[in-house]
Parts: structure tokens; sequence; C-alpha cells
């Protein structure tokens, strides 16, 4: 009841205070900035006033886009996920900022030739995922989200200009939920400092960011008394009543980056448009995985533990580059390449043994390589993006990545997209090297074989229902995994992987349906990488304007599904994903359906859903992981607002 009051509150609140009626992109007239206002009077005075054009932001490779304030379907897929993404393909288990179980299989660039554990990837973010902006009026924007039981998730962005060439802004992200369970607290934060800078001449152009993360969580274990938990037992009820493996764990994961890239037009850049980029950054990153004591869940006599070994566990990495470029660049055709030096290296703390050899303690290496992109437009038609980048090393030995897309219109509105990616690449640092107390989670993999992964791909967009048909499919060679015994091992075979779907929206009125169905099927070596075979979404919605056009309104069902299978275990000493072991179990054939209401007023959002509305009237059984639940009925908010000053 006091949730109702409220919404009810608070929804009659913003639509009395902010009844001024305002134009999004939608319904602009002109994709012009700033207005020039009469001021009525015979003299030179201008008066400007913005519009919503007047705010942009790109990423360094990106063209600018405008700030998004209209109420879409998708942004209910967004704003009420605690890392803003559509998080399709995934399943969470019963906290936010804990990461997820993938139930589709997707490559993580950033993991190439660095330490990041999986299961603290999603929310990193990456050089090419920084955003720089360009306001004509100091900005600023803030999205909440409520937490699991106990506390909040808030990002912050503060943006201004200073003149009209350079910006700098302020993101502050913090996240602190305690779960449903014991022993499950995130608390997950970063920080960026980020600027750009293009001179009144336009001949030169810099961006530069600072980026701090900390993905800190509480490791479980998952419950011990699965039975119970599938009955409804009473006991359960309170799910802090529910017995967990571990007692005193947690995992700290900290990624740190520094970031300049500059280039300078040395010629007139109309007769010849070369110009000269340089990029240097250096990035951290560490994992630790903390105990404050032995975890009986992990040894069963003193044989199995390592004498003297520290309860806590360090690994870290490092990676130090340096490209020089030389770029050509006009309106149909782009292209950069350049030379890259890299400095990488990854480490342990503390050392252990195994035979009378001890593991090394770092493995270093300088690596000298190249990079290039290239671009092409033609007739307003067809678009070409190609990727290339290539080093090579005595330690981590050849790293290869290349992605291609191109996009045609062959018939007005009507697009087709074909991709080819490849990437040749050692496996991630976290399967490389490790080092524990208890003796089962030691390893060291030598003379690992690099992984390669093809991808071919595509999808086809009609104009009919906003319709996307999408095939892709995966050869994977030396497929790295972690076995039931935790341990990493690369598949002799190669792993081969077929998904097909598509997404559609059907519309009568103001009533709305959307549609995405996925299928998957690992063609070879099932065993190596559980899925479903089967992952699906669908968003029945009612969408009207409201409080005399001052607000605009969204309410509607969703429900999403993904067959049964039998998953991968989730591992807290690694933060990986590992093969069942002897006590899973299959998880999945379980909807989880969400009911929600949204709300615009003026440029500010309310995602307002009643998730797992299925556990009021029955047991949940849905599990993310094995021994993890997902979460049962919860009241789940997001605010989105922006304010231009």
């Amino acid at each position: 009841m006091k949730y109702i009051l409220f919404i009810i509150t608070f929804f009659g609140f913003a639509a009395n205070a902010q009844v001024v009626k305002t134009e999004d992109v939608k319904t602009s007239k002109k994709p012009e900035d700033t207005l020039v206002i009469d001021s009525g009077k015979k003299d030179s005075l201008k008066i400007f006033k913005p519009t919503i054009n007047d705010y942009q932001y790109q990423t360094q490779f990106s063209e600018k886009k405008v700030f998004d304030t209209v109420m879409t379907f998708d942004k209910t897929y967004i704003f009420s996920q605690y890392n803003n993404n559509d998080n399709f393909g995934r399943v969470q288990p019963a906290n936010i900022g804990s990461g997820f179980n993938p139930l589709v299989f997707e490559v993580n660039a950033e993991q190439n030739l660095s330490l990041l554990p999986s299961n603290k990837s999603y929310m990193i973010l990456g050089a090419n995922d920084v955003k720089y902006y360009d306001v004509k009026t100091p900005t600023a924007t803030f999205i909440y989200h409520n937490a699991m039981r106990n506390g909040a998730a808030l990002r912050s962005t503060y943006t201004q200009n200073i003149g009209k060439r350079f910006n700098f802004a302020i993101e502050y992200m913090g996240l602190r939920s305690q779960g449903l369970y014991r022993n499950s607290l995130s608390a997950n934060n970063n920080t960026i400092f980020s600027g750009h800078y293009v001179s009144k001449s336009g001949n030169y152009e810099l961006f530069a960011h600072y980026l701090h993360q900390n993905v800190n969580n509480q490791e479980s274990g998952g419950i011990t008394e699965d039975n119970l938990f599938q009955s409804g037992d009473s006991n359960y009820k309170n799910r802090q009543n529910a017995q967990v493996y571990l007692a005193s764990t947690s995992s700290q994961f900290a990624y740190r980056r520094y970031y300049l890239s500059h280039q300078f037009t040395p010629f007139n850049a109309e007769k010849f448009p070369f110009r000269i980029r340089h990029t240097i950054f250096h990035q951290g990153n560490k994992y630790y995985y903390n105990q404050g004591g032995l975890e009986d869940y992990w040894y069963e006599t003193a044989a199995d533990l390592v004498n003297g070994f520290p309860l806590t566990t360090k690994k870290y990495s490092s990676n130090l580059s340096n490209t020089l470029s030389l770029v050509f660049d006009n309106e149909k055709f782009k292209l950069d390449a350049g030379v890259r030096y890299q400095m990488i290296k990854f480490g342990i703390n503390d050392i252990v043994t195994i035979n009378n050899v001890p593991f090394p303690s770092e493995l270093k290496e300088s690596r000298i390589g190249a990079v290039g992109n290239l671009q092409v437009k033609l007739w307003d038609k067809v678009q070409l993006n190609s990727f290339l980048e290539f080093s090579n090393g005595s330690q981590f030995k050849s790293y290869l990545r290349t992605t291609n897309n191109l996009k045609f219109e062959p018939i007005k509105d009507y697009f087709v997209n074909a991709k080819v990616n490849f990437q040749s690449a050692y496996p991630s640092f976290n399967y490389l090297l490790n080092t524990s107390v208890y003796n089962n989670f030691n390893y060291y993999l030598e003379n690992a074989k690099n992984q390669s992964v093809m991808e071919l791909g595509g999808s086809i967009n009609l104009k009919w229902f906003k319709t996307e048909i999408f095939a892709n499919y995966f050869r994977i060679d030396n497929y790295t995994y972690f076995d039931s015994s935790h341990a990493p091992k690369q598949s002799e075979n190669s792993l081969n992987i077929s998904q097909i779907g598509g997404d559609a929206t059907f519309s009568y009125g103001k009533f709305h349906l959307n549609t995405r169905l996925h299928f998957q099927n690992a063609l070879t070596n099932k065993n190596l990488l559980p899925m479903p075979s089967f992952v699906g979404r669908a968003n029945f919605f009612y969408q009207t304007q409201a409080f005399k056009k001052a607000a605009e309104i969204q309410a509607g069902l969703k429900v999403y599904y993904f067959s049964k299978f039998n998953s991968r275990e989730y591992f807290p000493v690694l933060n990986e994903y590992v093969l069942a072991g002897n006590n899973s179990f299959a998880i999945g054939g379980q909807p989880i359906a969400d009911l929600y209401i949204n709300m615009k007023v003026k440029k500010m959002f309310f995602f307002i859903e009643g998730q797992q509305i299925g556990t009021v009237i029955s047991t949940n059984k849905a599990y993310a992981f094995p021994h993890y639940p997902v979460y049962d009925f919860r009241l789940n908010i997001g605010i989105v607002w922006y304010l231009f000053n």
C-alpha cells in the first residue's frame, strides 16, 4: 500500500508541476539547432533559444547523436535495468549488480589480453564506450534504480561547454544493494572524467578521459536446500532464512584507465584531407577473492589446503598502449592506419609450488602491432565499416581481430546488414593462472593455444511491422572453458553454433505488441557450452498521451522465457562459469512476467513495474544458475531525468 500511495502522490505532483508543452525530436519541424527569436524591438538584440538538437553526444569514433527524450517502447527494456542495457539473452540472480547468466553466446573484446572475469564484465565501459558531449547550456542527467531489500543505484552526469570548442563531463555511478538472500551484497561504483576539444581552425582535436570502476560483491555460493525453495516451504518465505554455502567470502574487481587521443591536420583539409593521430592509454585491472576464514564448502581435509597461503587471492593485469596513425578523411571515404606498441603484464601476488615447480609470479611482454579502420559511404545507400587490429609477442602470441559490417538499402526503407567478424586471441588472463589456499583451485595453463572465433551473419530490416530477421553462425576453435573440476581446458575440436530469430512490433491504434524470438543450437560439442534452444520475450502495451498532452503513459505486460537446459554453474572463486557438477540440475522453462506502467513528463521518465508477478499466486521455481534463484516479486522503480539548463 505504501508503494501505491507513493506512486499516486509522485505522479500527481509531477503532472501539476510540469504542464508546459514541449516538442521532442519526433515532433520538431527542422533538424536545426539553436532557434533565433525575434525580440519584437527594432534593435540588434537577438534571443537564442536552444532546442533538443543543441544537446548531443558521441563516442570517439561515432557520429554525434541527439539526446533521446522520446518515449519509445524499447526504453522499458533499458531503463528498468540497473546497468541501463537491454539484457535480452541473459538472466539475473536475486540481486542487482551481481552479474548475469549468459543464455546466448557473445564475444567480449574487453577480455582480450586482459584480466576481466566474465561475471564482472556487465558494467565495464571500454574506451570506445565513453561518451563525449557537445551542449549549448549546462546539462545534467540522473538515472535512478531502486535496489533489492536495501540500497539504490544512481548514475549522475554533469556536462558543460566552455566556449564553443571545449566540453568537459563528470559522471558518477553508485550502486549498493543488499539482495534477497544472505551474503549477496553488491557495492559497485564508477567515476568518469572526460573532455573533448576542437581548435578554432578545426585542425586539432582531442579526446581524453579517466575511468575508475569497482565491481564488489559478497559471494554466497548459492542456497543449500533447493528442495525447500522449490516446494515453497513456509520457512523460506523470508529469503534471509535460506541457508547458503559461503559465510564470509567476497570478490572485488577494480578497473582503471587513463586515455588520451589527439589528432592534427598539418595541411589544408579541403585540398589534403590527411590527419596525424596519436593515442596513448594505460589500463590496470585487479581482481581479489577475499575470505574471512576457511570455507568448509571448498575442502574436506587439511591435505586439500596449501600451508601458509593467505586467505585472499590477488591478481592483476596492466596494458600500456601507444599508437600513431595516419588518417585520410573525406565525406565518402575514411581510412586510418597506424602502428601500435604495447607493454602488457599479468601477475599474481602470492606464489604456490606444484610438484616442486613454482608458478610464475608475472607474465609480461612488449608487443608491436598495427591497427586500421575503414569507412565507406556510397550513394547514401551503401555503408561499409571495417576494423583490423594485429599484434605479436612472445608470451601471449599473436593477436588478430577484425570486424566487417556492410549495410545497404536495396529498396527504400528496407535494409540489409551483413557481417564477417574474426578474432584469434590468447585466452582471457583469468584462465591462465590462479593461486589459492585450496589445492583444487591452483592451476597454470602453460603453452595455451589461441582461441579463434569466426562469426558470419546478418539481418534484414523490413518496413512491415518494423521487422528485423537475423541469422548468425559461429565457429570456435580451441574453445577455452572451465570443466566441472574448475580447471581450465581447451577443446580439441571446433565448437559450432547457429542462431536465428527476429523482432517485430504489431500495432492497432494505441495498442502494441513487440516480440523477439531467438533460436540457437550448438551443432558440435554441445556439452562444452550448454545453452537453451529458445529465448523469447513478448511485450504487450498501451501507449497514449495524458494530462492534456503534458504527459505520456505506457502500460503493459512483459513476459520473458527461455527453454529448460543444463546450465553451467557459477563459480565465485574466479567469477566465471564452469560446467555442471554432480549436484547440478536443469534450469529454465519458467516464464518471468512483469506488469508495468511507464510515464513521461517533460524530460523526466518513470519506469515502474511489478516484476515476477507470477510468484504472487504460485511458488517461485525459477533459477539464474543452479542453486541461485531468480528474484521473487518486487516493485522495480527506474527514474530518468534530463536537465537542460
